[in-house]
């Protein structure tokens, strides 16, 4: 998840850094985090057995309040957060933020069934006039990460770190002839991708690819899919060819995923100390 760099890879220094990078530069984009999972795998940390993910604390910050700050310093304001798990505690929390403009919540009260179902649940809010980003709540990471997501035109990307254990947890990103050809835990047999990367958990749609996500997640719900996770939408337009995906290689730049208790540990001593500032 984290290292220096290595060869062939994005010098981290090299990825532009702050607002003017971003959204703010003329492309207007929404943000739906989905955040309505129960984190049943970190039950054996105490905080996380009385508190959802999102508001767990690094340096004293909930992550949902960093997604905030972090998004609102590359330009997105207009967010869109899906919770079910503990949902009033989220809702507690974001009273207390008082964001300006407040995101728009969505309640998805069948949260159990998976995240499919938390995308779905936000179906009025997936066709914007500008670009989609979807993204996991439960990520600690580095603004220049959002960064590399959010600069330059309208696009579909996804960001790839190349410096990762592919054992069999990671979202694996997998790429041929520079074409990202797949988006999953196992590679299928037969599959030989030129590079393999982790996915962050972070996707960037264009208006028409994000009309081609909402009716995919619609139809997979009504196929009654729905123990699946959201990855797997995705994985279905990446795989028929319908949506064509850039990976974007953030490898270097610090960030984790808190899945389970040693990640947060992780999170707390070794990539906290090692993220850009929070901007106010």
């Amino acid at each position: 998840m984290t290292a220096g760099v290595l060869p062939g890879r994005t010098d981290p220094a090299a990825v532009p850094s702050g607002a003017a990078a971003g959204t703010a530069r003329g492309v207007t984009a929404r943000a739906v985090i989905l955040a309505a999972g129960r984190g049943t795998r970190l039950a054996p940390l105490p905080e996380a057995r009385r508190l959802p993910k999102c508001l767990l604390r690094y340096g004293g910050t909930t992550l949902l309040e960093r997604h905030l700050r972090l998004l609102r310093a590359v330009g997105v304001t207009d967010v869109v957060l899906v919770v079910g798990h503990l949902a009033s505690d989220i809702t507690a929390e974001l009273a207390a933020l008082a964001p300006d403009p407040a995101p728009t919540v969505v309640v998805n009260p069948d949260y159990r069934q998976g995240s499919t179902v938390s995308l779905h649940a936000a179906a009025d809010h997936l066709a914007p006039e500008g670009d989609l980003l979807v993204m996991d709540a439960d990520v600690l990471y580095d603004l220049r990460m959002l960064t590399a997501l959010t600069a330059g035109g309208s696009a579909n990307r996804m960001l790839a770190d190349h410096d990762f254990d592919p054992g069999p947890e990671p979202v694996k990103i997998c790429q041929s002839g520079g074409r990202v050809v797949d988006l999953t835990k196992d590679v299928p047999e037969g599959l030989a991708p030129d590079r393999l990367a982790e996915s962050v958990g972070f996707f960037r749609l264009t208006p028409a690819a994000s009309r081609e996500l909402a009716a995919t997640t619609a139809r997979h719900v009504a196929e009654g899919r729905t123990g699946l996770p959201h990855e797997d939408v995705l994985r279905e337009l990446i795989r028929s060819g319908r949506v064509d995906f850039e990976a974007a290689d953030v490898s270097g730049l610090p960030w984790c995923e808190t899945d389970f208790p040693h990640d947060v540990r992780h999170a707390r001593t070794h990539v906290l100390p090692r993220l850009e500032g929070l901007p106010g």
